[in-house]
């Protein structure tokens, strides 16, 4: 079981994280807080999505053993799971743990597999935000992707924070990085793309709720095409998974 603080505790040694690695590298910061107490046990998640590979890779080299939290919600296009299979295998990543709703939760709330079409937002919590809650509860901090440049309140995104309400810990490698630089990383690094990402997918979600995005469009316009519904959901508030996009945060 991990440690388990007060909020006041992590917002400390938050803060103390930020001071100590305020002017280091992205792959600095890995390194160093995959093994500092004052983070803990830590988990990467990841989507395995269009630009997913970057922060992969840098976690492949500076310790393949770290846990990857990767959610099947079992609507995945083919080439997602075929990618994250490939990718694992090519940069030697040896703990991508598999997420999935329980069969007993697909069965009573979504017998027919058609959830997304009624309440795109209750099948985003059976599918996705559940199983990553539940898998998160050992840790005492995860890894994402996020970034300064996607705007909102990442702008002033710090490498380390505290999820809000929460006594985790999430950890922002690539804050600093724009995108181009994010590009240049896997062209230099001769990393394989998402198969998708050629056929006019930026943003790569679950199926049925992604089309291509057109020239000119927002990278995201091809999720949830026709809808107000703008994130998938996987966001925390006083340890509880909650639903939607939250004025504080957003984490997909």
């Amino acid at each position: 079981m991990r440690h388990d603080p007060g909020l006041a505790e992590i917002d400390a040694r938050v803060a103390g994280l930020n001071r100590r690695y305020a002017h280091h590298a992205a792959i600095d910061v890995l390194r160093l807080a995959l093994r500092d107490r004052d983070v803990g046990r830590v988990a990467m998640v990841s989507s395995f999505g269009a630009e997913s590979v970057a922060l992969l890779h840098l976690v492949s080299v500076v310790d393949p053993r770290t846990p990857v939290l990767f959610i099947d919600t079992e609507m995945l296009f083919p080439e997602t799971r075929a990618y994250q299979v490939e990718l694992a295998e090519k940069l030697g990543l040896e703990e991508v743990r598999v997420l999935r709703a329980p069969r007993t939760g697909i069965v009573g709330e979504d017998p027919e597999g058609d959830l997304h079409k009624t309440d795109p937002d209750a099948c985003c919590t059976l599918r996705k935000t559940r199983p990553l809650a539940r898998a998160l509860e050992p840790f005492d901090a995860w890894i994402t992707g996020r970034k300064r440049f996607q705007g909102g309140t990442r702008a002033e995104l710090e490498f380390f924070e505290r999820e809000p309400g929460a006594d985790r810990i999430k950890i922002n490698p690539l804050a600093h990085w724009d995108k181009d630089g994010v590009q240049d990383y896997v062209v230099n690094n001769r990393l394989p793309r998402h198969p998708l990402v050629r056929q006019g997918y930026p943003s790569i979600g679950c199926a049925p709720c992604t089309s291509p995005v057109a020239e000119g469009e927002d990278e995201r316009a091809g999720r949830w095409r026709g809808s107000d519904k703008t994130e998938c959901g996987i966001h925390f508030i006083n340890g509880k998974a909650v639903r939607g996009p939250i004025e504080q945060e957003n984490d997909t």
